[in-house]
């Protein structure tokens, strides 16, 4: 039953028993809808439509549907058994570094689906959506707080789209200054790789800077590339490779004195966040990714909301919308005017996400938001402390921040990569970490525990992590290279899938045996 490797189910000499049609227990083998129905008949009563013409020209389908019938609890049922295959934070630990995949405390959900807030249009009057904008008002003033900046764009709906929102009004700043000329963007080797190519899009040329053997940026280093041409530096802060940049302000402070602006990746905030204030340190410009920082609805690819804070310099060329108060009301400005940068995105941003992370704000007050910070650095700290010596750390001189960076020299002979290890830690019901960034450590292995997690469950993690070690290097390589043995699926040809990638699926079909 088994093909190693290929995505199939697991074997029956696995370490979990399958029955014949591959289910585990009450755990069944999901095929896919097509699998299921059939397209000859329907779990519905429905009549026949005739429809005698379409506006879709020549562009109507061609080909039948063939969309399967379903009864009721056979669809109920299909998504009920899919949810239970997923991994959630409502299952475990989630240790994906420079991601921030912490606890979502409920109260946040609920408040997010309060009616004014879920139900509202983004075309109704201003004056019947006068709560929705206090409270986009109240978020924009604690991130200006936290921040120590003059302004903020509420709309972007990302990180990168945070990105290109201040490196717009870096490139409009520039421009209304009259210097068009400044076309070099500095990013350090470690960045995420959504900075230089930020920087390529918006049509800029991006000059590396390296990184020193600690894994920081020198201010020397950012000197030697500056000039009349560079507009600007995306530094990350605390950076990648998990550390606080040492010689930030140093680095803001060049910057300056070369006429750029200096762009903070934001992404890793909930290491600092209610301790540090960037605006303190130099920067220009900073994305928020609300998303993690401040709760963490993250699957299906959001939702997410990217806020950036900006400077007294940049805040002049903020898009719209943004918030202005007429008398007694406030208004979302919606137009236009001086030297703003016009419109991002189609409406005013991501409000069930704002009210997300005012309520885990409010819930926890600047104290508690430091208090968070600091326990994410424990965190960390902790499982560092407890896997050094067994696990080989390549940034070891200093504390780390919010995540702990490992390498694979300490699988070196053990026949074991780094995705060998991510693999194996499915069987053992852990979420893998992020492996292989940052790219500028071979073989990376990158663990962000968050605030979240108790003593208890980190210990857990630490002896599931340190055992796998060791029958990594007791010479256990086959157990690796095969795993994930007990998950739903096993290990994907993930080349093979890129390559040839099959998008649409075909019923399988039993080749025809020769007569003997």
């Amino acid at each position: 039953m088994s093909m190693n490797r290929q995505g199939r189910p697991s074997s029956p000499d696995s370490a979990v028993s399958n029955t014949s049609p591959g289910n585990a227990a009450l755990l069944p083998d999901e095929p896919l809808l097509f699998e299921i129905g059939d397209t000859d008949h329907s779990g519905v009563d429905l009549p026949d439509v005739e429809i005698s013409g379409s506006r879709l020209g020549g562009h109507a389908r061609k080909t039948p549907l063939d969309l399967p019938g379903l009864t009721e609890p056979e669809a109920m049922r299909h998504y009920v058994r899919l949810s239970r295959l997923n991994y959630s934070i409502d299952s475990g630990m989630y240790p994906l570094g420079s991601c921030t995949m912490k606890h979502n405390p409920r109260l946040n959900e609920k408040m997010a689906r309060l009616p004014g807030f879920a139900d509202i249009h983004p075309l109704q009057p201003q004056s019947t959506v006068q709560g929705a904008i206090e409270l986009m008002q109240q978020l924009a003033d604690w991130l200006m707080t936290l921040t120590n900046t003059s302004g903020v764009a509420l709309s972007p709906k990302a990180g990168a789209h945070g990105e290109l929102c201040g490196m717009m009004a870096i490139k409009a700043a520039h421009e209304a200054h009259g210097e068009s000329h400044r076309k070099i963007v500095l990013v350090p080797e470690s960045a995420h790789g959504t900075n230089p190519a930020t920087a390529a899009f918006l049509g800029y040329q991006v000059r590396s800077i390296p990184a020193a053997e600690d894994g920081t940026v020198r201010v020397a280093e950012v000197e030697a590339a500056l000039g009349p041409d560079v507009a600007a530096i995306m530094l990350t802060n605390p950076n990648t490779c998990g550390l606080f940049e040492p010689e930030v302000k140093a680095i803001a402070d060049a910057v300056h004195a070369a006429g750029a602006y200096f762009y903070c990746d934001g992404a890793n905030f909930n290491a600092i966040m209610g301790v540090v204030r960037p605006g303190d340190l130099g920067i220009d410009a900073m994305h928020i990714n609300l998303h993690k920082t401040f709760s963490t609805p993250h699957g299906g690819g959001g939702p997410g909301s990217g806020p950036v804070v900006l400077s007294e310099a940049l805040a002049p060329f903020a898009p719209v919308p943004f918030i202005r108060r007429d008398g007694d009301a406030l208004k979302l400005v919606e137009h236009a005017d001086g030297e703003a940068l016009g419109r991002l995105t189609a409406f005013h941003g991501q409000m069930g996400m704002y009210v997300r992370a005012l309520t885990y704000m409010l819930s926890h007050g600047a104290d508690g938001l430091a208090q968070a910070a600091r326990d994410a650095v424990l965190n960390a700290n902790y499982i560092k402390a407890q896997l050094s010596g067994t696990f080989s750390m390549p940034f070891n001189s200093q504390p780390c921040m919010h995540e702990v960076l490992c390498d694979d020299a300490f699988l070196k002979g053990t026949g074991v990569s780094t995705l060998d290890f991510a693999k194996a830690m499915i069987d053992e019901g852990l979420h893998p970490m992020t492996m292989y960034f940052p790219l500028v450590v071979h073989g990376a292995m990158l663990i962000e525990p968050t605030e979240s997690e108790s003593r208890q469950t980190l210990d857990r993690f630490v002896q599931t992590m340190l055992g796998l070690a060791a029958r990594a290097k007791a010479g256990e390589a086959e157990a690796f290279t095969a795993a994930p043995l007990t998950a739903p699926r096993r290990r994907l040809d993930e080349t093979q899938a890129a390559r040839q990638p099959k998008l649409k699926w075909e019923p399988e079909t039993t080749p025809l045996q020769a007569a003997e």
